[in-house]
């Protein structure tokens, strides 16, 4: 693989996106949450909408929705979507192209923020505005599920490889402000023979902490807001894919979390 023949759309789900692992942690979530399953969700900010396809995939009833304001990607997934999806499961999703601020579908068990995505907005007013928004677009029992990063690492203008299947993703944290908590990360893509895509994908972004996200979740309307921490392998420190309810973490270099809203 080169850059020049490189699908940075491609590179980015194989790099990214694990959306088999994340319905796991939602099934377990609604499971412990709710006493059920889910089976309509909303994956907004949903890009090539891994976890909205994965979705239909997982049970014959459910239903998904996906919501994104680029036309570019959508297509992208959609001219994918006869190699992924039957005819039965593809009747079952919808995409729709427009702002997750101004696009009202119908009521559903669950709406996706993941990857960050809601951390392009950058005041309190802004988020509070989209979390209200969400709180009413979900049924009486739904949940909102989202993810957040944080740690010592978070903080410091660094970058970290993960060498995989042919390509080196690189993750930049490329700028941060301790005064407003922007931050600017871009993702780099390097190749067998040299060649790179830099800046494959840039966020302009504002480091939400948990308490703040909870805070705002519980000033949107929703009941109760929890956060799902991962376990840590004993002998590697790395997260052992073990998710549960907790009022603790951890004072590591870096975390991923997922907290609840419940309606």
């Amino acid at each position: 693989m080169t850059a020049k023949k490189a699908d940075v759309l491609d590179l980015y789900e194989r790099s990214v996106q694990e959306p088999e692992s994340e319905i796991d942690v939602i099934d377990q979530i609604w499971q412990e949450q709710r006493g059920r399953l889910a089976s309509s969700m909303r994956e907004d900010f949903c890009g090539t909408a891994a976890i909205a396809v994965e979705w239909v995939k997982r049970r014959e009833d459910n239903t998904s929705t996906g919501v994104d304001l680029d036309k570019a990607t959508l297509d992208w997934i959609r001219s994918r979507l006869p190699d992924r999806l039957d005819e039965r499961q593809n009747s079952r999703l919808e995409l729709i192209e427009g702002d997750v601020l101004a696009c009202p579908t119908d009521p559903v068990d669950m709406t996706l923020a993941t990857n960050f995505s809601y951390f392009i907005f950058k005041t309190r007013e802004e988020v509070l505005n989209y979390f209200r928004i969400v709180h009413a677009g979900l049924v009486e029992d739904g949940l909102f599920i989202l993810d957040a990063y944080g740690g010592s690492d978070s903080y410091l203008e660094m970058t970290e490889d993960r060498d995989l299947d042919g390509f080196i993703y690189t993750w930049d944290q490329h700028f941060y402000d301790p005064v407003t908590s922007d931050v600017v990360n871009h993702i780099h893509f390097k190749f067998p023979d040299g060649t790179k895509i830099k800046k494959a994908f840039t966020y302009e972004w504002r480091l939400w902490t948990l308490p703040e996200i909870k805070e705002l979740l519980i000033e949107a309307g929703f009941q109760k807001a929890v956060v799902y921490w991962e376990g840590t392998e004993d002998d590697t420190g790395e997260g052992d894919g073990n998710w549960a309810e907790s009022e603790r973490g951890e004072a590591c270099e870096g975390w991923v979390a997922y907290i609840v809203g419940i309606r």
